[in-house]
């Protein structure tokens, strides 16, 4: 908790004075939107001809008994003592990855989620590798399943699973199940601000809302909820804004990682994704012991995935689960972002020995398609 303390504070002392260094005026309060052009902090009325709002997230627990027991990925970094028996609720990417951390500490584990599936909204491939390989590390995940309470108890905590499943003795519970925007202080509707139903900021493709003086970016929009897409989309803002040049953000195509234990990282459309886009897809895909995996003697296996369109052979999905998967799809999705077809990537020379040249070589292709597809059709 030291070394997280220590680098948190490094690195707002770096972005505040970036801040400065830019002529930025910084203040520090609580703030409301009082009109298109007015933002009041702590009592302090300020104007500008924009507004933008960034406030982002904040993780949420269900509404059941015993739920202020429970602790999110906030207080997780907070705690004094490590829990030896964690209960994970949630099936995101949050919930795994924090699955692993607690299991990296050495804590028992048990990841429960009320869906089918672990990570709603992957490819089903790579969502099944991850959980396998989480259950061969130990980790206990319980699918179609959730708590309806939890109680202390002497031992600890105590979640009270639905239907039949058994009550759960824990030290921790940790809600995973969800992130709202943070926009209920901020009183935009008074302004005329449309929400949806979470609360999230309705924009359009220049980040504009429903008042043409105020934008929104980032989590607080519930798009795409990474750090990388906010700054892309605030970058996005201020050359539409102040340097004459409209620029929408494009929020296909975007690379993403999932740090568990093994990491996944995954760019394009998913196999369901592309059938349903192109009524059938080529699917090429790998699964195998890395050599540095056979030499040591460790039994965890690497995931590989491409989906081609068959028409233009462009490939439009890349999928990864292994050791660092992130740091691979980094390279790849520069690849898939610029259109490159599977013979281009063929004619790409692998390095060995590497995970990575798996996806320069794989051959092995299967046709699937939609239910009811028929061949020839567009």
């Amino acid at each position: 908790m030291a070394a997280k303390d220590r680098e948190i504070a490094r690195l707002e002392g770096i972005y505040e004075r970036m801040l400065q260094a830019a002529g930025v005026h910084l203040f520090k309060g609580s703030a409301r939107v009082v009109d298109p052009h007015t933002v009041l902090v702590d009592g302090q009325r300020y104007t500008a001809k924009f507004i933008l709002i960034a406030t982002g997230g904040r993780p949420t627990k269900p509404a059941i008994t015993g739920a202020d027991l429970a602790i999110t990925s906030n207080e997780a970094f907070e705690l004094k003592d490590l829990p030896q028996r964690v209960l994970l609720v949630g099936g995101g990417y949050i919930a795994v990855e924090f699955a692993g951390i607690f299991h990296g500490l050495g804590a028992q584990v048990t990841l429960m989620h009320r869906g089918e599936d672990i990570l709603r909204g992957f490819d089903d491939d790579v969502r099944r590798h991850l959980r396998e390989a989480l259950t061969a590390k130990g980790i206990k995940v319980l699918l179609g399943q959730e708590i309806s309470e939890i109680r202390q108890d002497t031992g600890g905590m105590v979640a009270v699973a639905t239907g039949d499943s058994p009550n759960i003795n824990c030290d921790a519970v940790m809600f995973a199940t969800g992130r709202m925007p943070q926009t209920a202080s901020l009183m935009l509707e008074r302004v005329g601000v449309e929400l949806d139903e979470l609360g999230a900021v309705k924009v359009d493709a220049y980040s504009r809302t429903s008042v043409d003086s105020i934008y929104a970016v980032g989590d607080v929009t519930n798009r795409i909820q990474l750090t990388p897409m906010a700054i892309r989309e605030g970058a996005a803002v201020a050359s539409t804004l102040f340097n004459h040049q409209p620029t929408r953000v494009d929020h296909y195509n975007v690379p993403s990682a999932v740090f568990s234990q093994p990491p996944i990282g995954t760019v394009g459309d998913s196999e369901t994704q592309a059938i349903r886009k192109y009524g059938q897809i080529e699917v090429y895909q790998s699964r195998f012991r890395p050599l540095k995996s056979t030499l040591s003697g460790r039994d965890e296996m690497v995931y590989l995935k491409l989906l081609v369109e068959p028409g233009s052979q462009k490939v439009v999905g890349a999928h990864m689960v292994g050791a660092d998967a992130p740091e691979i799809i980094q390279g790849i999705a520069i690849a898939v972002v610029a259109g490159l077809t599977k013979q281009q990537f063929d004619a790409t020379l692998g390095i060995h020995p590497s995970a990575a040249e798996e996806f320069v070589t794989l051959r092995n292709m299967e046709i699937r398609r939609a239910p009811g597809y028929a061949f020839g059709q567009n």
